[in-house]
């Protein structure tokens, strides 16, 4: 028996998703987690497999989580048609340094090979290339990615490739893993493609825990969360 806690806040389409899930998988048992305590109880409980936050806010949750372990990130899981990647950073106060998006980078690249796929990096930047000198702001974006690009390239066996502010030519050329300049960016990247486009995505996959976390929107419709609880089913049965 597979056991997944999901967070039920305001958004009742949690619920429809759980009913779908559950006549998909009888050998799956679902419990609901009705604040962020008890979702951080679930993650942090053993006999748990798989977590998935549902509706609840964020904030709190992985205020507490980054108290107990010291290498958060997360990256989200796009699966749209003929496309699949992982988007990071996604949280808004995450990926604000270089070293920051480096371990993001490492940590996706691992999930991606572990998953028997060969890790592809977009790494992105705030302007083109030629842009650069526009303003401070563009230069220092386009300075840290090609910095970035190096630093994946010395650091690990990955395939990078610096794409500057062209993600569309990213998702082209099949890239697994865009890395946004920064987390601002990559939620905003991410509500532009899921929430307003309605892009599949199987919610953000939470790496540095030992424990399956799958984190989502409090605003996803119901086949998203019910494509989050199939990636949580997935991950634990791997």
């Amino acid at each position: 028996m597979t056991k997944i806690t999901i967070g039920l806040g305001e958004n009742k389409n949690v619920l429809k998703a759980c009913k779908l899930f559950e006549k998909e998988h009888e050998d799956a048992e679902i419990t609901f987690a009705e604040n962020d305590d008890d979702l951080v109880k679930a993650i942090l409980n053993d006999d748990v497999d798989g977590v998935v936050r549902g509706s609840l806010p964020a904030s709190s949750v992985m205020k507490q989580l980054n108290k107990i372990f010291d290498d958060i990130s997360r990256a989200t899981y796009i699966n749209g048609k003929d496309v699949e990647f992982l988007l990071t950073p996604v949280g808004i106060d995450e990926g604000a340094t270089i070293e920051d998006k480096l371990k993001i980078a490492i940590h996706c690249g691992e999930f991606l090979k572990k998953q028997s796929k060969t890790p592809k990096i977009a790494v992105m930047a705030s302007g083109r290339k030629g842009d650069y000198g526009r303003s401070e702001e563009i230069s220092k974006s386009i300075d840290e990615s090609e910095e970035l690009t190096k630093l994946i390239k010395e650091n690990t066996d990955f395939e990078v490739k610096n794409h500057y502010i062209l993600i569309e030519k990213a998702i082209k050329d099949n890239c697994n893993v865009i890395i946004a300049p920064n987390g601002i960016i990559g939620n905003i990247i991410f509500r532009s493609l899921v929430l307003v486009n309605s892009w599949p995505s199987c919610g953000a996959v939470t790496f540095g825990i030992d424990k399956i976390y799958i984190d989502t929107s409090r605003d996803q419709n119901t086949q998203g969360y019910l494509r989050s609880l199939k990636l949580a089913y997935k991950l634990a049965n791997i």
